[in-house]
């Protein structure tokens, strides 16, 4: 079987087109997925949005928002189905050198505190929790709160 590094991937813009795609692997993803609407307005208000791709098939999607020095990495998402091989670390790799490239000193996001593989990510890569927000999440139970989690991307140094 084939590594991470032995596949080709590519990092590009999202687009209009690419956004069924984008939602099957969303809705495949996560119990409350983002919507199609959501994604439209993203596209529309300039936010960085990007798919990965491997072997010319999209197998992930982020959006990310930066301004006044800030980041905001909104959604990050892999196919479940190939989750667990190296894309996911690969690709927020790709998503802090876009906010660096973006002009961002701080990238922030929130992790639902029971998603302790996305934590246990985040943390390895030199990301920070700094607070929580409050019933953040929808969830089956009412409401989840978010953990809010920070990457000082003047200090970090990103391992390969």
């Amino acid at each position: 079987m084939a590594t991470v590094t032995q596949r080709r991937i590519i990092f590009r813009e999202m687009h209009e087109i690419d956004l069924e795609q984008v939602l099957k692997i969303e809705f495949r993803s996560y119990v409350f997925p983002w919507t199609l609407g959501i994604f439209q307005n993203c596209l529309r208000s300039g936010y960085d949005c990007r798919v990965m791709s491997r072997d010319g098939i999209i197998v992930g999607h982020s959006v990310l928002t930066a301004a006044a020095g800030e980041a905001h990495l909104l959604n990050v998402c892999v196919r479940r189905d190939l989750q667990s091989q190296g894309l996911g670390r690969l690709f927020v790799r790709q998503i802090v050198k876009r906010a660096e490239i973006l002009g961002a000193q701080t990238l922030f996001l929130e992790v639902r505190p029971s998603n302790l593989v996305a934590i246990n990510l985040y943390q390895t890569l030199g990301f920070a929790e700094i607070g929580r927000r409050k019933d953040y999440y929808p969830s089956d139970s009412g409401r989840e709160d978010a953990l809010v989690m920070a990457l000082d991307l003047l200090r970090h140094c990103l391992a390969e």
